[in-house]
């Protein structure tokens, strides 16, 4: 049991980091499908606030989260500066709209540390781990918590 242990802390994690106003974020690339360039969504009525609406990608209809929102942020501009992450975890597809795309990173998961548990923290619940590069802070996303259309969530 121990080899895998080790194998696992050793083993590398690739990430995409892309920034949120002055804050910079991540997602495990193996959820990125593609980099799109800002599309102007179609509003649906009575979405949450965080939905800025749906695009189209190819005949799909896709969600896209204004992640700033959803963190509990002032709204992204959505303009041509703004790009947005199409991601997908088990069987959900939407698009996370963010101020610009950074870097792809690949560390080993024990550089990974816990987010500390502050519960006035609303973002909390959504980063899974906080890692420190070059002196930049860099939080990685429950990509399952992020997106809105889960079956458990009575929004």
């Amino acid at each position: 049991m121990t080899p895998d242990h080790n194998a696992q802390s050793t083993a590398e994690v690739e990430l995409l980091s892309f920034r949120l106003g002055e804050q910079e974020y991540s997602v495990d690339i193996m959820s990125v499908r593609e980099i799109r360039s800002w599309t102007r969504a179609t509003p649906l009525p009575h979405a949450p606030a965080h939905i800025r609406g749906v695009i189209n990608l190819r005949g799909t209809v896709l969600p896209v989260v204004d992640l700033s929102t959803r963190l509990g942020m002032p709204p992204v501009a959505g303009d041509a500066r703004n790009v947005i992450i199409v991601v997908q975890v088990s069987n959900q597809t939407a698009g996370l709209l963010v101020d610009a795309v950074s870097d792809i990173l690949a560390l080993p998961r024990n550089v990974l540390q816990p987010p500390p548990d502050l519960a006035a923290d609303a973002a909390r619940s959504f980063v899974q781990a906080l890692t420190i590069i070059e002196g930049r802070m860099i939080r990685v996303l429950d990509l399952r918590a992020v997106l809105p259309f889960k079956k458990s969530e009575a929004a």
